[in-house]
């Protein structure tokens, strides 16, 4: 294993702002957008969460690291962000159920990482500036050639990236026996969600991302699940007209995340790039339908357009954040179709919101 903490490491942003720090995981450089999570807990679901594919993540969270790693924590089949950033990276771990350590993973999935830097200072920065993106090193300290290899770097607006973590083959989860089928187009679907279907007794069929709703159709499911996933939405043109078909058909569908942003779009809704995000595990969102609030689990980098949805007489919002007046839910006027932004599987996170799944269940039920 690596001597990391005898090493220097680098973080350059697309501004020109330049960290120094020590070197974390694997040695070596990478780049991506960069963002953070508010999460005080889950780094691990963080790590291996597909809508992260691509982006470095910073951590606010002071420590990293010090529970170790647990491959039941996993939401993916590998590591998904492109890099981490945090204050203090712990190799030492306490966990009685973890089997190594955040270095030992680190190495084994090629991430690179760095630490020691003062990410409240990065956030704070993060949160003035809006997203851009940034490139850590550990092999080269030289900030010019750093500055140069990340100019080449895409931004993520325009990004299509679904395909790129998406099954490459159709696979089953749950019990065959199961009286509910659900189809689940896979746009960089958690584990956790089709954990909550399962629990619900449902018998799902995962779909790589460009399957057409024909080819769906043919299992006969008794409803459609839009994934969450990475990249920008509006890059999406495949899904966008898959939806239109489930909808056309009037088939019961549900929608988490990107898989929102998707329903939205299919109806002439526009999305667009926030300056920041939404990635934590403690948003509060209002129910307006319900008139409720909840806490919750939440990971985007771009969000419905709200005057949009104002002129829409095919959606109607059914959530809002309460921290921007954002939109986190919407369903479709005369159709069993509906949505959130959020994350109600929970991984991590509270629990406030998985009555979503059994709401789904019950519309395809009636």
């Amino acid at each position: 294993m690596t001597n990391y903490s005898k090493l220097p490491a680098i973080l350059v942003l697309e501004d020109g702002t330049v960290y120094h720090g020590k070197a974390a995981g694997k040695i070596g450089t990478t780049t991506g957008e960069i963002c953070f999570n508010t999460g005080t807990t889950g780094y691990q679901e963080i790590f291996t969460d597909p809508s992260y594919y691509g982006q470095i993540m910073v951590t606010t969270n002071a420590h990293i690291g010090n529970y170790g790693i647990d491959e039941e924590d996993t939401e993916s089949e590998k590591i998904q962000i492109a890099g981490l950033v945090c204050k203090n990276y712990n190799i030492n771990y306490s966990r009685q159920m973890a089997d190594r350590s955040i270095q030992t993973y680190f190495e084994e999935e090629n991430l690179v990482g760095i630490s020691d830097i003062d990410t409240r200072s990065l956030v704070r920065h993060i949160r003035n500036k809006g997203a851009m993106n940034a490139i850590i090193s550990s092999e080269t300290l030289d900030v010019e050639e750093l500055k140069t290899q990340l100019a080449n770097v895409p931004s993520m607006e325009g990004l299509e990236l679904s395909s790129v973590v998406s099954t490459k083959e159709p696979y089953f989860y749950g019990e065959e026996s199961a009286p509910t089928r659900i189809a689940v187009l896979d746009l960089g679907i958690k584990k956790n969600i089709l954990r909550n279907f399962d629990a619900r007794q449902v018998y799902a069929k995962v779909f790589p991302a460009k399957t057409t709703f024909k080819e769906m159709e043919e299992w006969n499911p008794d409803g459609y699940f839009i994934s969450n996933g990475p990249g920008d939405p509006a890059a999406i043109d495949y899904a966008i007209e898959t939806i239109k078909e489930i909808v056309a058909a009037d088939k019961p569908m549900f929608g988490i995340c990107l898989g929102h942003q998707m329903l939205a779009l299919a109806h002439g809704i526009r999305t667009e790039k926030m300056h920041n995000g939404h990635r934590g595990i403690n948003h509060p969102v209002k129910n307006i339908i319900a008139n409720r609030c909840e806490i919750t689990s939440q990971n985007h980098g771009f969000s419905v357009v709200a005057e949009d949805l104002e002129k829409s007489d095919k959606v109607e919002v059914t959530h809002i954040n309460l921290n921007d007046n954002s939109i986190e839910g919407i369903r479709l006027k005369g159709k069993k179709a509906f949505s959130v932004q959020y994350h109600p599987e929970s991984s991590p996170g509270p629990h406030d919101s998985r009555y979503l799944f059994d709401d789904f269940i019950a519309m395809v039920k009636a």
